[in-house]
């Protein structure tokens, strides 16, 4: 009997049974009532979001009105309040499109071809350019929607996706400066960098949507929207520059020394020799800043965008669906899980496939 379980499930997680769960009869016990309260949990809120909830509804909220269950029902009568916000109804699929692409772009950036700095930059760049087209307007006869307008999902990844991709240069270069062999360069750098890192970012986007217009002449300052992405970047890149140089002294100082020896300019030694390997070093970290980044964007309401969290409370702040805001939440933070969860799980296979010695 004991050789079938041991080679239905293993012997290491037979092992780990008899040490931990199965070690004494307090272990049983503590174990058993751990089991018995998590499928207590769990039957609670099966019963809740899906036995007794209520799915649709052609009478509005009244249906939900005394249900025992989730009145799934607000998604389907406000769902393209929380997708996309304050967006013209009638032009909603260029969202839908644009949002398209950038799961695209995101898929084709998991192919090793693309996996050059040239290559990645560029599809990035022109996926981005699509999707601001798309969003913006103004080309291929499309009328022009002004950002004011923009909301929901589509703003989140729109700013999400310009963060990173001012950000990430911005971070490169203020790690290089920063390692520069002049004291001057290298001390501004540390400066900036530790200057931004010791603000939080409420105070940097408040700074960026309200401060600066009354700081620069008029008809300078530049759209709000454009002014917090900027804001968002600067941030993102002070904390990243220090990934980046924390990968940078990772690499052997005898590789230096070695494309010094073979004459090599000092480009083609950041490009070639240096930045790969630090990326390769940085991955695991980098990968956690452009997710935190991601969720980071959730901050921009405080300075009045009607971003993914704005459009949720703007779903159930009607009177007719007050009561149905935990759906709401829930349904937002499906959506957070969704986008977070790729991007961890992307992270992870990029480690597996980009190990030192191994491409």
């Amino acid at each position: 009997m004991t050789t079938i379980v041991e080679q239905a499930f293993g012997r290491r997680f037979i092992n780990r049974l008899r040490d931990r769960p199965l070690a004494s009869l307090l272990n049983v016990a503590i174990s058993l009532a751990g089991i018995a309260l998590i499928a207590w949990i769990a039957w609670g809120l099966f019963s809740w979001g899906v036995i007794n909830a209520v799915w649709t509804s052609s009478t509005g909220a009244e249906a939900c009105r005394g249900a025992t269950g989730a009145c799934w029902a607000v998604i389907e009568a406000r769902w393209r309040v929380i997708l996309f916000g304050l967006y013209p109804y009638d032009e909603q699929w260029r969202s839908v499109l644009g949002g398209i692409a950038i799961v695209i772009v995101s898929i084709l950036s998991c192919l090793p071809v693309f996996w050059t700095a040239r290559r990645l930059a560029g599809l990035w760049l022109v996926g981005f350019a699509f999707f601001y087209g798309l969003m913006r307007g103004g080309v291929f006869g499309l009328s022009v929607v002004p950002e004011a307008s923009w909301g929901g999902l589509s703003l989140t990844i729109f700013i999400f996706v310009a963060t990173v991709l001012l950000g990430m240069p911005m971070a490169i270069m203020l790690a290089l400066l920063r390692r520069s062999s002049m004291p001057v360069i290298s001390s501004a750098a540390a400066l900036v960098i530790d200057s931004v890192r010791s603000l939080p970012l409420l105070s940097i986007l408040f700074t960026a949507a309200v401060i600066v217009p009354f700081l620069v002449p008029q008809g300078m300052s530049g759209d709000k929207l454009y002014r917090v992405i900027a804001g968002c970047a600067i941030f993102f890149a002070a904390y990243q520059a220090e990934v980046i140089r924390s990968g940078m002294q990772a690499v052997g100082r005898g590789q230096e020394e070695a494309a010094t020896a073979l004459g090599l300019s000092y480009w083609h030694h950041v490009g070639y020799i240096l930045m790969p390997q630090a990326f390769r070093y940085a991955l695991p970290p980098t990968i956690s800043q452009i997710v935190i980044a991601f969720k980071e964007t959730s901050l921009v309401v405080i300075v009045g965008f009607f971003e993914l969290m704005a459009s949720a409370n703007a779903a159930y702040g009607t009177g007719e669906w007050r009561f149905a805001y935990v759906e709401v939440y829930v349904f937002v933070a499906i959506l957070y899980f969704v986008f977070i969860f790729s991007l961890s799980r992307y992270g992870a296979y990029l480690e597996r496939n980009m190990r030192v010695g191994k491409i």
